[in-house]
């Protein structure tokens, strides 16, 4: 059993941590003094516009889309390498395309899709959003009530999302929507591409949210949809949708190793240089402690996670494994940057250091996705042999 990446995956990881580097953390002071202007978390278009040249010049593009489509099909073990080292800055970019929305895509597309929506997404043209969530179903796809009925060869959807990043910009939203009631998640999902600007497709309001970041609630009314824009097979739109759902949690995982590991860096650097009472930090157990353990949980995170990814590279069933990391390492480094935050005492309280922006992606990264009480509830139900 070998724990190392292979030697072409480490030093794709490295480019990516020297792009973090020289490129992203350089850019954290201007985001972070935007974030406490009450301006939100963004890039200037400036600034995003460089980023991108900058990251397709070193190749970075496209590293798990489909090659017949101008991509890399690197595998999810790769991919882990990479969101870590990603997970380690504030500045808020993501290298295109965004790998949930990719795969879920690729996983689907016909032919005509696979030239209109996937390999102009691949190429950066686009930009995608996903509607899954609704005001009353939470966290559970089940409960979904919006309503895709056929007409003639078009479809009709009617309901309501919510939670939906990048709705007001997205050139097209993955919309999962109930095309048989009585089937419902099991056999009775489907999923559909609505263009941006698509009547009945109605933005009704942007939603602040904690870390800047910015969600919307959309409304569909009697919104049409041509029927060559179901997404893969009527009513089996679950299992891609886990699909999409699988990787943005395996996201999540490796992007709080890499939060954790920074603030465990920051803990390390600061304790020795910061004395109390005559003594650094670094002397005083209550910090020696909440070092080892963060190393230790750290440690076991990566460990998960990389177990987990290469598992889906060998096409086993995961959904246990998802479960667990996602719960275990958000929490985890929920807890270490809250510890990096108490070692600098009121300077981790200010808004011009990264920890207080950490902690609050991780804040929402325990709810995104499924919080961490329904993926702990997920692995006991497993465990149990309960059916409900």
């Amino acid at each position: 059993m070998n724990f190392e990446l292979i030697e072409e995956h480490r030093m794709l990881k490295d480019l990516v941590a020297r792009f973090v580097k020289d490129e992203l953390m350089p850019l954290e002071a201007g985001v972070l003094a935007r974030e406490a202007d009450g301006k939100g978390l963004y890039l200037s278009a400036e600034e995003n516009a460089r980023l991108d040249a900058v990251s397709k010049t070193l190749g970075l593009w496209g590293l798990d889309a489909p090659e017949d489509v101008g991509g890399v099909d690197l595998p999810n073990v790769a991919m882990i390498g990479v969101n870590e080292e990603l997970g380690r800055t504030v500045t808020p970019y993501t290298l295109p395309p965004d790998s949930p929305n990719l795969r879920m895509l690729a996983a689907t597309v016909n032919d005509r899709q696979r030239d209109a929506y996937l390999a102009p997404y691949v190429a950066g043209k686009t930009i995608s959003a996903i509607g899954i969530s609704e005001p009353q179903a939470g966290g559970d796809p089940a409960g979904m009530l919006t309503r895709a009925v056929r007409d003639g060869d078009d479809w009709v959807i009617n309901g309501r999302k919510i939670w939906i990043s990048r709705a007001a910009d997205a050139d097209f939203t993955i919309l999962m929507a109930v095309t048989d009631r009585e089937k419902g998640a099991r056999g009775g999902m489907s999923a559909f591409l609505v263009d941006k600007g698509t009547p009945g497709f109605n933005v009704l309001r942007r939603i602040p949210m904690i870390a800047g970041a910015v969600t919307y609630e959309v409304a569909l009314e009697d919104c049409r949809v041509p029927g060559w824009k179901l997404l893969g097979v009527e009513g089996q739109g679950f299992a891609p949708m886990q699909l999409r759902l699988g990787t943005r949690r395996l996201e999540m995982a490796a992007w709080s190793i890499g939060m954790a590991q920074r603030a465990l860096d920051m803990i390390c650097e600061y304790a020795p240089q910061r004395k109390t009472f005559g003594l650094p930090l670094s002397e005083r157990q209550a910090i020696q402690w909440w070092v080892a353990d963060a190393a230790t949980r750290i440690h076991a995170a990566r460990l998960m996670t990389y177990d987990c990814a290469w598992k889906i590279d060998e096409g086993r069933d995961t959904r246990l494994e998802i479960s667990m990391i996602k719960a275990y390492a958000t929490e985890m480094a929920w807890e270490v940057v809250d510890r990096a935050m108490q070692t600098f005492g009121a300077m981790g309280m200010t808004k011009e250091m990264p920890l207080q922006l950490m902690a609050a992606k991780l804040r929402t990264m325990r709810i995104y996705d499924g919080p961490t009480e329904v993926h702990k509830w997920v692995v006991a139900r497993n465990l149990l042999g309960s059916k409900r």
